[in-house]
């Protein structure tokens, strides 16, 4: 498997792959990399959508240069790395995972930001300075993290601003917004195919999908109180936050 640095021509190779349609995984395997790379530079890089060779190129070279070289040591790994790799590499790998799940890259950028901040809680003017992005872009991307509770608001005593906060729970409750959506959908389905009759094709497909969502939104709501109950019992009943 060839090591180095991405050539030139491996980042039109991945951009055309993308124009095809390729998956990561085909793309890697066309390149002969390992699917992270190929991940990595994409997100990296614009995104699926967004990405082109030429810019992509210019850009690396352009943070190698900014990069200082860092010193290796005998004791272990340089200052500002990770057991995965750099900051920056653990950055882009969690924003690519978590585009991967159908969050747009702004929003992927901003929940990556807060949760790999120590306090795990930024303010919007710090999250701009951070992701070198307009207060716009920020805004929409905490109103879709809002959206699916990923993240909460608290008020900044001394600032009088608002701070953005993930805590122990945000992905319970963004699991159990998931659910409701289900049991949403599939109440919606239930009543169409009543509606439509259920003798019908359509009133039977969406029986169908009426009875799988409602399936799949029990079952959410059930792993996550299991865990739920788990996490307090191995925390000596503290591991609900405050807020729930």
């Amino acid at each position: 498997m060839p090591g180095g640095r991405l050539t030139l021509e491996d980042r039109r190779q991945i951009a055309g792959g993308l124009a095809q349609g390729l998956s990561p995984t085909e793309i890697a395997l066309r390149l002969d990399r390992p699917l992270s790379t190929v991940t990595r530079e994409v997100a990296r890089n614009g995104g699926p959508d967004g990405y082109r060779a030429e810019a992509a190129h210019r850009s690396t070279q352009e943070r190698a240069r900014r990069r200082p070289a860092a010193a290796g040591t005998a004791a272990g790994a340089p200052a500002g790395t990770t057991p995965g790799g750099t900051a920056d590499d653990l950055a882009e790998r969690f924003t690519a995972i978590l585009v991967g799940t159908g969050l747009s890259r702004m929003t992927a950028r901003v929940l990556t930001s807060l949760y790999l901040t120590d306090s795990g809680s930024l303010s919007a003017a710090e999250l701009v300075r951070r992701l070198q992005v307009s207060p716009a872009s920020v805004s929409k991307a905490i109103g879709e993290l809002e959206q699916q509770e990923l993240v909460r608001r608290e008020r900044d005593p001394r600032t009088r601003r608002d701070r953005y906060v993930i805590d122990a729970d945000a992905w319970f409750r963004g699991w159990m917004a998931s659910a409701r959506q289900n049991t949403a959908l599939a109440e919606f389905a239930r009543g169409g195919a009543e509606s439509l009759g259920a003798d019908s094709g359509a009133g039977a497909r969406l029986g169908e999908i009426g009875d799988f969502f409602d399936h799949v939104g029990r079952a959410m709501v059930r792993a996550a109180e299991e865990w739920r109950r788990e996490r307090g019992a191995t925390s000596g009943g503290c591991g609900s936050p405050p807020h729930g």
